[in-house]
């Protein structure tokens, strides 16, 4: 009775009984593999957003995070899953507002960004990488990659005052299993990758390849990913698409439970079930690409380009410590 008290309450405060704002939803997922294997694993729990909401929910695939987030500006995708540095730019440029965050299957919050390199390869560290002498080729991540390439920009680079163009006779762009794929096949020496990729994804759908990778640096932790819908959406599907994410892997009989946390886990790394956030989830990233911007502009004399990033460093400190601490 209790259950039902509780269910039927949840119904009237997230409007499940309110009238269709709108029959179907795009929901963007962003390039870390190929487009089928991405599919493969999502379709299962978008058939269960579709059930749940009544309404058509189909996936949009682009060929890179750019193209998602693009979709999102256009209006092609209402909800959509990213990193943080590519949420950013879909808050920022595109309309977008953070409202859940993934969790791994064991209730981590967090993830790593590494540089891998090939089993047999005589690197072994980040100071072996950084010794820049031009005669490696690296691969790099999307520019919207939050582990792929915004960590390891600030933390590889920008803290050495050095960049790939500097350290590597070639630089080449990828996701996440082209760059582990590229490294397993020994085509590029070094490239960046994640603990999620690379131990929970590759290492179930192609063993093979995982191990011929080494790992030879990781991260501090980065905080899970944010899911992200568009803010104009109308206020009753937002409701509705939020109680379906919370309620998703925890509320139910035994039996739903456990058939949607196997929907989670296979999804990405593994994941388990949804938490709320907000943009303040993003104010790490944030952080990080401001100081990044201020050191590029510090190499350039660049002054005026100096205080902005300060004045943005100090804005973003300030919403910090109103925010940062509580949670998302």
């Amino acid at each position: 009775m209790f259950r039902k008290l509780v269910l039927a309450a949840a119904a009237a405060v997230f409007g499940l009984g309110t009238a269709q704002a709108q029959d179907r939803i795009n929901f963007g997922i962003i390039s870390t593999e190929s487009s089928s294997a991405l599919e493969e694993s999502f379709n299962p729990f978008l058939a269960d957003m579709s059930k749940a909401l009544g309404v058509t929910v189909k996936p949009f695939f682009a060929s890179d995070y750019a193209g998602v987030i693009e979709g999102m500006r256009f209006k092609k995708v209402d909800v959509a899953w990213f990193g943080n540095k590519s949420a950013i730019q879909a808050v920022d440029r595109a309309g977008g507002e953070v409202f859940a965050q993934t969790i791994k299957d064991d209730g981590s919050r967090g993830y790593h960004s590494l540089l891998i390199t090939h089993k047999d390869s005589p690197l072994n560290s980040l100071e072996d990488v950084l010794k820049c002498d031009q005669s490696l080729t690296f691969g790099n991540g999307d520019p919207n990659s939050t582990s792929g390439f915004a960590i390891p920009g600030y933390y590889v680079w920008a803290l050495n005052n050095q960049t790939p163009e500097d350290c590597f006779k070639r630089v080449v762009n990828s996701n996440h299993e082209g760059n582990a794929l590229a490294v397993a096949t020994a085509k590029v020496d070094v490239a960046t990758n994640n603990t999620e990729s690379i131990y929970a994804r590759l290492a179930k759908t192609n063993p093979k390849a995982a191990a011929n990778i080494k790992e030879i640096w990781r991260s501090p932790i980065i905080p899970s990913d944010p899911m992200v819908w568009r803010q104009d959406l109308p206020q009753a599907t937002k409701e509705r698409m939020l109680f379906f994410f919370l309620q998703y892997g925890r509320f139910g009989d035994q039996e739903k439970v456990a058939r949607e946390r196997a929907v989670l886990a296979n999804l990405s790394d593994g994941w388990g079930p949804f938490l709320a956030s907000s943009n303040a989830q993003l104010l790490d990233v944030r952080q990080i690409e401001a100081f990044k911007a201020k050191l590029k502009a510090e190499r350039k004399g660049d002054t005026a380009a100096v205080k902005a990033a300060e004045q943005e460093l100090a804005n973003l400190k300030k919403m910090s410590d109103i925010v940062g601490k509580a949670g998302y």
